[in-house]
């Protein structure tokens, strides 16, 4: 679990990072984005990252690893968006208040990742990485049929939680490319 704590520390800080310098680019105009804004722009990578791996042909020319950060990052900011509504009326979101929502999720991601690695017992390390794109891909549909029920569920565990279940997938799938690198 070391081993796994180090990876997985080292690929969110990478992400992180990656989210820090889009918000000194951009500033926090994601705020905008409703969530399930932020699902379709997780599908569109998760879709694209599928079709080059059933065609072993990349076009764009943006990388696996590119990818995955991405879905790492708007499954962040779907939970932001989720527990902090956007105002019209409200000021900007500043970088720093961004940076430690972001943190906080992070923190959160992690601790999931934690009990569900003592409870599969790291079971993750024996997928493939187009696995873990499926499963991705499951989970937006998933939240897509939530959100088309307007949030109503009966048995399953909600949209907050399959954000962080994608968001850790990410993780894994970016460990997975960087030993394979």
């Amino acid at each position: 679990m070391k081993t796994t704590t180090q990876q997985y520390t080292k690929v969110m800080n990478v992400c992180r990072e990656i989210f820090r310098n889009k918000t000194i680019d951009y500033g926090t105009s994601w705020r905008i984005l409703r969530p399930s804004s932020l699902t379709d722009q997780i599908f569109i990578k998760a879709n694209r990252i599928r079709t080059i791996q059933d065609t072993g042909e990349n076009k764009v020319g943006e990388s696996f690893e590119d990818a995955f950060s991405s879905i790492v990052n708007y499954c962040a900011m779907a939970v932001v968006q989720l527990r902090h509504k956007f105002d019209f009326e409200e000021e900007d979101l500043s970088s720093d208040q961004a940076l430690e929502w972001y943190d906080s999720i992070f923190k959160e991601a992690f601790e999931l990742m934690e009990s569900k690695n003592h409870d599969y017992g790291e079971a993750w390390r024996d997928m493939r990485v187009s696995s873990l794109t499926d499963l991705i891909l499951t989970k937006i549909l998933r939240i897509k049929k939530i959100e088309d029920n307007s949030g109503k569920t009966i048995a399953s565990e909600g949209v907050e939680g399959n954000y962080f279940d994608m968001l850790n997938y990410a993780v894994f799938a970016l460990i997975h490319l960087e030993l394979q690198g």
